[in-house]
């Protein structure tokens, strides 16, 4: 990232991926290094395949609709590393945020995922926030923010994701997803089927207003609107969005502006390519294939061949700037399948 300062640059350089398997005893050993900075604050906890982001948004409104000095971790960024911690309604500086952590995040030889979450924990604790909403990683059981017995939880929705890691079916997902709410007092279910995976809880069906409700035991009788980078967003007759399910295409094409799209697109190799794309055709017969800088992308080769059945017009660009040059030259562009597809743009002020 140009002009990062140290501490960015540090984050930068830190594999997002633990080497030794996944877990939480490095992450609880960072944080009681820190004075556990996760314990200063309640907490809502929000899980689920798609939709996280924008749910933490919604609760984060809601509650300081209310006068609460909230807290918000959200992941992955896609405009810039300082979208992930929020504090009071706006970004936090995200390099002190880093500076807190980074001695004690270096010598446990941290991922970047715990040294992130630990960064936000951190601020959170330093600024004296009265709850904090917290987006999960990959999963929920070994993720790194399952560190906190959040007295609510909300699982948006579950689809086929990290089958490697979170298992093979939807319901298997779902555990891992839900095994974050042991100590919660409420669980709110964006998808009524997985009551049967949280007896004993009190369990509501709705979404990030049921679970804001439920943290303060209140109707909200206000009304927010959020946006976030990269979701659903309209840049001039341009539509950027991070769909990587076939669930999040589906949604996607319910509310895009009735367009014939150019698709640029890039989509990670252990997502589901097939039912991403098939869904992708509705909105355009021409599509450019590029490869995010994510290293489990899909090579854009690869992704080119995989498109070809579904879309009367395939071109193959791997540069992601380069390949919406060229979409932009076909016609009206919808970016799509990877938030690191968008990240990586952003970066590069495409």
């Amino acid at each position: 990232m140009s002009g990062a300062g140290a501490h960015v640059e540090w984050i930068e350089s830190l594999s997002p991926w633990p080497t030794d398997g996944f877990g939480l005893g490095r992450m609880r050993a960072l944080l009681a290094s820190l004075d556990d900075p996760q314990l200063a604050c309640p907490a809502i906890h929000v899980v689920g395949t798609t939709g996280k982001g924008t749910a933490v948004r919604t609760i984060e409104e809601l509650l300081r609709t209310e006068r609460l000095r909230v807290g918000a971790y959200l992941s992955p960024h896609v405009s810039g590393w300082s979208e992930r911690i929020r504090v009071e309604g706006g970004e936090a500086d995200f390099e002190a945020a880093v500076a807190r952590i980074h001695l004690a995040a270096e010598s446990l030889e941290a991922t970047q995922f715990e040294a992130l979450t630990a960064a936000a924990f951190a601020e959170f604790a330093a600024r004296g926030v009265d709850v904090a909403v917290i987006e999960a990683g990959l999963g929920g059981r070994y993720d790194a923010t399952n560190v906190i017995d959040a007295p609510v939880v909300f699982l948006t929705n579950v689809a086929l994701e990290h089958t490697a890691v979170l298992g093979q079916t939807r319901e298997a997902i779902a555990r891992e997803k839900l095994a974050v709410a042991d100590a919660a007092e409420t669980v709110v279910l964006g998808e009524p089927e997985w009551r049967r995976l949280v007896m004993g809880k009190r369990v509501l069906d709705g979404g990030a207003r049921e679970a804001a409700e439920a943290f303060l035991g209140r109707k909200i009788d206000a009304e927010v609107t959020v946006s976030l980078a990269g979701r659903l967003e309209l840049r001039g007759d341009e539509v950027w969005d991070g769909a990587h399910t076939p669930e999040a295409a589906d949604w996607l094409l319910e509310r895009l502006p009735d367009r014939d799209y150019v698709l640029c697109v890039s989509i990670l190799r252990d997502k589901n390519a097939e039912g991403i794309l098939q869904r992708f055709a509705r909105a355009g017969q021409s599509l450019v294939a590029t490869s995010s800088s994510n290293p489990r992308a899909l090579p854009a080769k690869e992704l080119a061949l995989l498109a070809a059945p579904h879309f009367t017009h395939v071109e193959t660009v791997p540069d992601p700037v380069a390949a919406l040059a060229r979409a932009r030259e076909l016609g009206p562009v919808l970016v799509t399948g990877s938030l690191y597809l968008l990240a990586d743009l952003y970066r590069n002020g495409a």
